[in-house]
């Protein structure tokens, strides 16, 4: 293969993993933004110094470590941001997992259209390693939060579908 080819499917490898990326994102999902859940929490308003008061706000007491204090003054300050930093984290998990579940077979899509339908060497490799990527990113965003017999079975799953392309790539060549 010639470096320009080399050149042109890397950037079709680029390009075609931002076109799966981003038009999961624009077409079906967006990230839970932090705004959305805690944006509307303001602490400018607030003077809280109990573990009483910081609940009756909404928050959470998280006392300090350290020197122990007298115990007419509690020790530790209020995290407003306690429950809706919660629900945010649920809601990315949610997510990246959903996330997840979109980004598998839209990469395998792209692998077996760069495998398939394109002779042009430099097309079907580039629109292939786009397919990589896409499964890349997905799994990236939630291998975190996936238990290790999940990323067991996932990556004896993508394992086979990969050898299993690859045998017929090489029929079809012969």
């Amino acid at each position: 293969m010639q470096i320009k080819n080399i050149i042109i499917g890397l950037a079709i490898m680029i390009l075609s993993s931002f076109v799966a990326i981003y038009g999961i994102q624009t077409f079906y999902m967006e990230a839970p933004d932090w705004n959305t859940y805690c944006g509307n929490i303001s602490t400018s308003s607030y003077n809280i110094n109990t573990p009483a008061e910081c609940e009756t706000a909404g928050g959470k007491w998280n006392p300090t470590y350290g020197e122990m204090p007298a115990k007419t003054t509690p020790s530790g300050y209020c995290d407003l941001y306690y429950q809706c930093n919660k629900e945010l984290e649920n809601a990315q998990k949610t997510f990246s997992k959903t996330l997840f579940l979109i980004t598998v077979p839209v990469g395998i899509i792209l692998i077996l259209i760069g495998a398939a339908l394109f002779a042009l060497e430099s097309v079907g490799a580039g629109i292939m390693l786009g397919g990589v990527i896409t499964l890349i990113y997905g799994a990236a965003n939630y291998w975190p939060n996936a238990g290790s017999a999940f990323r067991f079975i996932i990556s004896l799953i993508g394992l086979a579908i990969v050898i299993a392309i690859a045998y017929w790539l090489n029929k079809r060549k012969r």
